[in-house]
C-alpha cells in the first residue's frame, strides 16, 4: 500500500514533458484544472482524457507507475461517487430499499470521479517530469511579482519543495518502521478500528522523531553551506523558455478555446 503513494516523486527522462519549462507545466497544469472544473459535456471529457492519455505516453514514464498514483485515493473517489449515487433527486432508474438511485446521481456521480482522476493523473505527471530543483525555481519565479506586497517568494517554494521532497522519504521510512515492528509480532492487518489505531502507535512515534531528525540534519546542512533564503541566489541552470514551450502553450490555448466554443454552441 505504502508503495502505491508516488507523490513528490520524479521519474527521471528526456520525453517532451522532461523538456518543458517548469513554469510552463504549472500554468498549463492550471489551465487544463480550470478546463476540468469549468467544462460540463462528456464531448469536452472525451477531450480531456484524450489530451491526458497523450500526455501519458508522451511523458516516458510508464503507464502502470502513473496509475498508482490513483489508488492511495480510490476509496475516496468512490466514497464520492456512493454520495453523489444515492443524494441527488432526479428520474430513478432503481431503489435500494428507501435510497432511490437516479440517473442524474449516476451521470454527476461519474463526473465527479473523473474530475479528480484527471486532476491526479495531471499532478502526477508534474511532480513525475519534473526535478524537485526545478519545480522550486519555477514556483520562486512565479511567486517573484508578490515580492512586492510582502509575500516571501523563495521561503515558500522552499518549503512546499521540502515538503514536497520529503513524502517519498517519509513513507519508506515508515515502510521500514512497519517491517521492524512486524518482525517483533506486531499485526497491522487484523483486528478492528481501534485494535487498529493502537497498532499504529509504536510506528507514529519513531516516526515523528525520525522526522524531526532529518528536519534538523537538513537545517544544519543548509546553515554549513552559508545558506540565507533567497537573497542574492543564483542559479546555476537559469529556466528559459524554448519554441517547445511555445508550441505546448499554443496547443492548449487552441484546445480551451476549442471547447469553449462547443460549449457556448451548445
Amino acid at each position: 500500500m505504502l508503495s502505491d503513494i508516488t507523490i513528490g516523486q520524479y521519474y527521471p527522462g528526456r520525453s517532451l514533458l522532461h523538456r518543458l519549462d517548469p513554469r510552463v507545466k504549472i500554468m498549463l497544469l492550471l489551465l487544463l484544472m480550470a478546463e476540468i472544473f469549468i467544462f460540463s459535456n462528456w464531448f469536452a471529457y472525451g477531450a480531456l482524457i484524450l489530451l491526458t492519455g497523450l500526455l501519458m505516453l508522451a511523458s516516458g514514464v510508464p503507464v502502470l507507475v502513473l496509475l498508482k498514483s490513483i489508488r492511495p485515493l480510490l476509496w475516496i473517489i468512490v466514497l464520492t461517487f456512493i454520495i453523489h449515487l444515492l443524494g441527488t433527486p432526479g428520474e430513478e432508474v432503481a431503489k435500494l430499499g428507501p435510497v432511490a438511485i437516479t440517473q442524474e446521481g449516476i451521470s454527476r456521480g461519474s463526473f465527479i470521479c473523473l474530475r479528480l482522476v484527471l486532476l491526479i493523473l495531471l499532478s502526477s505527471l508534474l511532480t513525475f517530469t519534473t526535478s524537485p530543483v526545478k519545480l522550486t525555481d519555477a514556483m520562486e519565479a512565479l511567486l517573484s511579482p508578490f515580492r512586492r506586497f510582502g509575500v516571501p517568494a523563495h521561503e515558500l517554494a522552499m518549503m512546499m519543495t521540502i515538503a514536497l521532497r520529503f513524502v517519498p522519504t517519509l513513507i519508506e521510512e515508515t515502510d521500514r518502521i512497519m517491517k521492524a515492528q512486524q518482525a517483533r509480532g506486531v499485526d497491522f492487518s487484523s483486528g478492528g478500528l481501534a485494535t487498529r489505531i493502537k497498532a499504529a502507535v509504536p510506528i507514529m512515534v519513531p516516526l515523528f522523531l525520525s522526522a524531526f531528525r532529518r528536519a534538523d540534519e537538513l537545517a544544519l546542512a543548509m546553515e554549513a553551506r552559508c545558506y540565507r533564503g533567497g537573497v542574492g541566489r543564483t542559479q546555476m541552470k537559469a529556466l528559459a523558455v524554448t519554441r517547445l514551450d511555445y508550441a505546448a502553450v499554443t496547443l492548449m490555448v487552441l484546445l480551451a478555446a476549442g471547447l469553449s466554443a462547443l460549449a457556448w454552441l451548445n
